[in-house]
């Protein structure tokens, strides 16, 4: 893939995950008013659901009582916005400053961060709820969100496999693994758009299962950048392996998150790993 063609997505990254953003303020105008409605709360807290799978929660344990770690769709709402924020400004920081670098790595970290403009999708649950909005277009929300997030997660992945030496004419081959893969994972799951969690992810099935191939992706990705060490000979990669170790933790917490305390322990995490593996990569390939 030549400069030109990876500009040229970066340019159209940009514009999707500007869409996202606007498209998240706009379902603002409807959901955000009725969030404190005591009779809206109780519709969007299904019977059988639980709780989300929010790490901090499990941290804090009995302190997950107090206000700042209880439940709110508020809470999940500007975290939802935040992350297409950030998505935004990370794929144009990535453009600003790559745009006449030829970082192999950064197609696959780009695709990463622009992931995360998906997550409006889960402002679908609550205009579902105001709209009386059929379920199979909750159902399409739910796969597509799945998709965004393997999707993301394999792209990092791959990031790390480059730089450990996967060869650079084989990206497109690379892209066409991760999206099949993705796919895959997204359509195969089964969706019950009727029971979500106060995070507003829909529960799918293979609960137990996708989150060891999570964990194992991440091992590896993180492992990759670090082992990247010896055949590109720069320090560097040790960085970037601890940036990935961050924003990997930020992303698990942010989008499982339903507390206020949530949001910024988060993206500090997120953003500070996304520094981390820009910066480096940046200053390997500036000598290049």
């Amino acid at each position: 893939m030549t400069m030109a063609d990876r500009n040229a997505i970066f340019k159209v990254g940009i514009v999707f995950s500007a869409l996202a953003l606007l498209a998240g303020i706009a379902a603002s105008v409807s959901t955000l008013p009725v969030y404190g409605n005591i009779g809206m709360e109780m519709e969007l807290k299904p019977e059988t659901a639980e709780k989300s799978g929010d790490i901090l929660r499990t941290i804090f344990g009995e302190l997950s009582q107090r206000q700042i770690l209880k439940p709110s769709h508020l809470a999940v709402h500007l975290t939802v916005l935040l992350l297409a924020l950030y998505s935004l400004a990370s794929i144009a920081v990535i453009y600003f400053f790559f745009e006449n670098t030829h970082a192999i790595e950064m197609l696959f970290v780009a695709f990463f961060v622009l992931s995360f403009s998906i997550e409006v999708f889960r402002l679908a649950i609550p205009l579902a709820r105001i709209y009386d909005i059929p379920s199979l277009y909750l159902l399409i929300a739910s796969r597509i969100i799945l998709f965004e997030r393997y999707f993301g997660n394999f792209s990092l992945f791959a990031a790390s496999v480059h730089a450990a030496g996967y060869q650079s004419q084989q990206q497109r081959n690379a892209i066409v693994v991760i999206v099949v893969t993705a796919l895959f994972v997204s359509l195969s799951a089964p969706v019950d758009t009727h029971i979500w969690d106060s995070s507003l992810n829909v529960r799918s099935g293979y609960t137990s299962m996708f989150p060891i191939i999570e964990v194992g992706v991440f091992i590896i990705t993180v492992s990759s950048f670090f082992v990247a060490t010896i055949p590109r000979g720069s320090r560097e990669f040790l960085f970037i392996g601890t940036g990935s170790l961050l924003v990997f933790l930020g992303r698990n917490i942010l989008l499982r998150t339903d507390t206020w305390i949530g949001l910024p322990i988060g993206l500090t995490l997120l953003a500070a790993g996304t520094w981390l593996i820009c910066t480096r990569l940046h200053k390997i390939y500036l000598w290049l």
